[in-house]
């Protein structure tokens, strides 16, 4: 029996038990007349929804802060993991809504028993998601919902669009079949039927978004969506900002991860490289590895000019604990001399202070989809700060400019002699680059979102 087949009859009760959930629970905030004023008129409520941790979902953030910039309540959905930015958690027209946290036993990674756990993992998201959409928020006029995951995400958040006579945008971040044809092959029966569905339920929706133009026409070409498909790249939050070099310094020695090297950074005998990542397979470390490996060994023989080199790399994610073992296993081998990595999870005011005082910004974002950004760049630009980034994608030329802004590299051997020019001191890159970034980042989130978003949501005009 093929694997689809096996997947069939859990699909097919997974689907009757949501239809059966559906017309049953009918809750008691399934109002469809979204809430008004005293002359009954629809207020402009807006609900944003993440199937994921809100602390890492700074784009949906955004989001919130942009609508309650204009005065519209917002509910803000997910998963409460990591901690929030104070200019979420204070803003009065804000409310944070949790999403029920799955299980520990529907997350075992054991084979025999996935074929069971996953579905069920499935079916309880989707409870969980609804119950936070129908039964503890108020009817909205728009749900802004971020793609991927499709499955449960946008079909949940289509049903209660639905039920309340709201308008459903789907943001598109990335395609789910994308990403899972990583793991299992572009063939896999899993991955066509995530296409499909993503390609149906994405016709329902009202509008959508995209991070690329890229993204726009694969929407347009390949889904059949020609109406409401507007690009919405994204921009620096203002708290990412470049500053002074006397600020700098305060930075890195304010930093419990750099505060040993600010004398050494700045003598410029060290660099400081920062690299944020999620750790998935997505973003392959293994490049970044290899390339200091070479650096390391370079600066120790026929280069002795090459500064050594301080590597913080911030995220969490499934890898960290594989890469921190063959770190491990290369500064045992000495291959690693040059080269000191540190590891953390910082506070959103911390990290845009590391990025502000970095010499370097590494990516090793490889797009599953091809026509995705890595939000981390951008970030990177918002702080003055240039960036090299595997750049073997169709859209990264939407983001970087080589040689304005950044360098893209197709392997470890590039990324080598990039950081070899960059780091050598000799000449001017450096602070071209860094010039350009400042540039690039000067546009801000808000001149982004306010002519595309702001305008279809009827709140700019």
């Amino acid at each position: 029996m093929s694997s689809f087949e096996n997947w069939l009859p859990v699909l097919v009760a997974i689907s009757t038990s949501i239809t059966v959930v559906f017309i049953l629970l009918r809750p008691p905030n399934s109002d469809t007349q979204p809430a008004g004023d005293s002359n009954g008129e629809r207020k402009g409520r807006i609900q944003v929804v993440v199937l994921g941790d809100i602390g890492r979902s700074p784009r949906m953030q955004y989001h919130a802060l942009s609508a309650a910039k204009h005065g519209t309540p917002v509910d803000l959905i997910g998963y409460s993991e990591s901690g929030l930015p104070s200019s979420i958690c204070t803003n009065p027209l804000i409310k944070v809504h949790s999403i029920l946290p799955t299980p520990a036993f529907l997350k075992t990674n054991s084979k025999g028993l996935s074929l069971v756990l996953k579905p069920l993992k499935v079916l309880f998201q989707i409870l969980s998601l609804w119950v936070v959409l129908q039964y503890r928020t108020k009817p909205a006029k728009w749900i802004i919902v971020q793609n991927p995951p499709s499955m449960p995400t946008v079909l949940v958040a289509q049903i209660c669009a639905f039920l309340r006579n709201s308008r459903l945008v789907v943001d598109w971040h990335n395609f789910e079949s994308s990403i899972l044809a990583l793991q299992l092959g572009g063939r896999h029966p899993l991955v066509r039927l995530s296409r499909s569905c993503e390609r149906l339920l994405s016709r329902f929706a009202f509008a959508h978004f995209t991070v690329t133009d890229a993204m726009a026409r694969v929407l347009q070409r390949d889904y059949g969506l020609s109406n409401n498909v507007l690009p919405l790249h994204d921009r620096p939050a203002s708290h990412f900002r470049p500053v002074t070099r006397e600020t700098q310094l305060s930075i890195l020695r304010s930093l419990s991860e750099t505060a040993s090297f600010a004398d050494s950074i700045e003598a410029g005998k060290s660099s400081l490289l920062v690299s944020s990542t999620s750790w998935t397979p997505d973003e392959d470390f293994g490049v970044l590895l290899d390339a200091l490996v070479q650096y390391s060994d370079l600066a120790m023989t026929s280069h002795p000019y090459l500064p050594e080199v301080l590597v913080v790399v911030t995220g969490k994610g499934p890898l960290k604990d594989h890469f921190l073992a063959q770190i491990a296993m290369l500064k045992s081998q000495d291959k690693l001399e040059m080269i000191t990595f540190k590891t953390s999870w910082l506070s959103l005011e911390d990290y845009a202070g590391l990025l502000a005082a970095a010499d370097v910004g590494v990516s090793l974002h490889k797009s599953t989809s091809g026509v995705d950004l890595p939000m981390k760049v951008v970030d990177m630009f918002g702080a003055g700060l240039p960036v090299v980034g595997w750049s073997d994608f169709e859209a990264w030329p939407e983001l970087v400019k080589e040689g304005i802004n950044g360098r893209g590299f197709k392997s470890a051997a590039e990324l080598q002699s990039i950081l070899m020019e960059l780091l050598s001191g000799k000449g001017n890159e450096l602070a071209t680059l860094r010039e350009g970034a400042i540039r690039e980042g000067s546009r801000r989130w808000d001149d982004e979102w306010d002519p595309i978003a702001g305008k279809l949501l009827g709140l700019c005009p």
